[in-house]
C-alpha cells in the first residue's frame, strides 16, 4: 500500500513539475513575441496586449486542470481501492 502511495506522489510531482515547466516556457515565448510585435508595430500594441492576456489565461487554465488532476490522484487515489479489493479477494481464498 505504501509503495503505491509513494509512487503516486512521485508521479504527480513529476506531472506537476512538467506542467509548470511547460507553462513557464509558454509564458517566456508569449512575452518575447509580444515584445517583438510591439517593437515592430507600436500602434498595434494595445490589440496585441489584449490577445497576449487572453492566451496567458488559457495557459494558466491548462496548468490549473493539471493541478486538479494531480490533486485528485494524490488525495483520492483510485489505485488504493483496487489494491484493497485485491487484498480482500486474496484473503478470502
Amino acid at each position: 500500500m505504501e509503495t503505491i502511495l509513494a509512487f503516486t506522489v512521485l508521479g504527480m510531482m513529476f506531472f506537476l513539475g512538467m506542467g509548470a515547466l511547460g507553462t513557464a516556457i509558454g509564458f517566456g515565448l508569449l512575452g518575447g513575441r509580444f515584445l517583438e510585435g510591439a517593437a515592430r508595430q507600436p500602434e498595434l500594441a494595445p490589440m496585441l496586449q489584449v490577445k497576449m492576456f487572453l492566451v496567458a489565461g488559457l495557459l494558466d487554465g491548462v496548468t490549473m486542470i493539471g493541478i486538479g488532476i494531480g490533486m485528485w490522484f494524490t488525495f483520492a487515489n483510485p489505485f488504493t481501492q483496487a489494491l484493497l479489493e485485491l487484498n480482500q479477494a486474496a484473503a478470502g481464498l
